[in-house]
């Protein structure tokens, strides 16, 4: 990741936990009482049940002997988060060509914005790269991802408002074949995880392209908004019974305080974080690296 960028987008996150936690911890032995009040802290950080399973190895290693001094709870915190998030995917090299991306979200969560970020990414690294406009339910959806087709220079499938996006993601997958395409990004409606018509949909357009080009998608992306915290687990459960999520962009780490999230999400999911958004511009995408995101957050002040 660029450090800098990752730094700043985490500075309300690292208001909330780090500096919260270090403000708590003075010099001395360590305690029932400080362990309780680190235990609150990291609940209302929003990191829901990875902080329940943080403050059970903290009061066990206190117990072992293991901490016995204030000093050693951040070092010890900090190398459990990185346990907790894993290690860092290697970046999926697209085998097949084109290589199919589905994308998905709620409404709001961003996602338009992150495909444009993720169009930007693979460009950048070398691959051409297509849109398919497949939110057909809101012509703002569609007008949205033809500007930034236009601004990035990338060719983009769409049709009228209102038209079939199953039908529209087989033409997408066609075209991206005959055109020697290298990432077919496909773009669906925005839809809450409890609406089941909309998610059959959804599931329809996961097969149809499967007709055109045989094992895609190769990639479901589902975009989580990092404002919503713990909200985001369930949204994440509901999409994956749905259409098999593959991987996880967080947005808005930049707006928010909740970026502790990450740790739940990718504890109670089992599915790796693969981007994170840091900002609008689509140069604002990272890959994930737990690492780097551990160190960010562990920044001195």
């Amino acid at each position: 990741m660029v450090f800098g960028k990752l730094l700043a987008g985490l500075r309300r996150t690292r208001e909330a936990v780090v500096a919260g936690l270090r403000g708590m911890l003075p010099r001395g032995p360590l305690d029932a009482a400080t362990l309780d009040r680190i235990e609150e802290l990291l609940y209302t950080a929003d990191l829901g049940p990875a902080a329940g399973a943080l403050v059970t190895e903290l009061r066990a290693a206190w117990k072992r002997g293991e901490l016995p001094t204030t000093e050693a709870v951040e070092p010890f915190v900090k190398a459990r988060m990185l346990a907790l998030l894993g290690e860092a995917p290697p970046p999926a090299a697209p085998v097949t060509r084109p290589h199919v991306v589905l994308v998905c979200g709620v409404n709001g969560s961003g996602k338009t914005t992150s495909i444009a970020k993720l169009a930007w990414l693979h460009r950048n690294e070398g691959r051409r790269v297509m849109l398919a406009a497949c939110d057909t339910f809101r012509a703002a959806a569609v007008e949205q991802l033809a500007i930034w087709a236009g601004r990035l220079d990338v060719p983009i499938v769409q049709r009228p408002t209102g038209s079939d996006p199953s039908g529209l993601a087989f033409d997408a997958a066609d075209a991206a074949v005959k055109e020697g395409i290298d990432v077919l990004l496909v773009d669906t409606a925005g839809r809450l995880h409890t609406q089941k018509n909309l998610m059959a949909e959804l599931e329809k357009i996961r097969r149809v392209l499967g007709r055109r080009i045989p094992g895609a998608p190769h990639e479901v992306l589902l975009v989580l908004d990092g404002t919503t915290g713990q909200n985001a687990i369930q949204q994440a459960q509901r999409f994956r019974a749905s259409v098999e999520v593959t991987g996880l962009m967080v947005t808005k780490l930049d707006g928010t305080a909740k970026g502790g999230a990450l740790l739940s999400i990718r504890s109670q999911l089992g599915l790796p974080v693969l981007f994170v958004g840091l900002g609008e511009s689509p140069e604002y995408i990272e890959r994930f690296d737990p690492a780097a995101f551990v160190d960010a957050l562990f920044r001195p002040a």
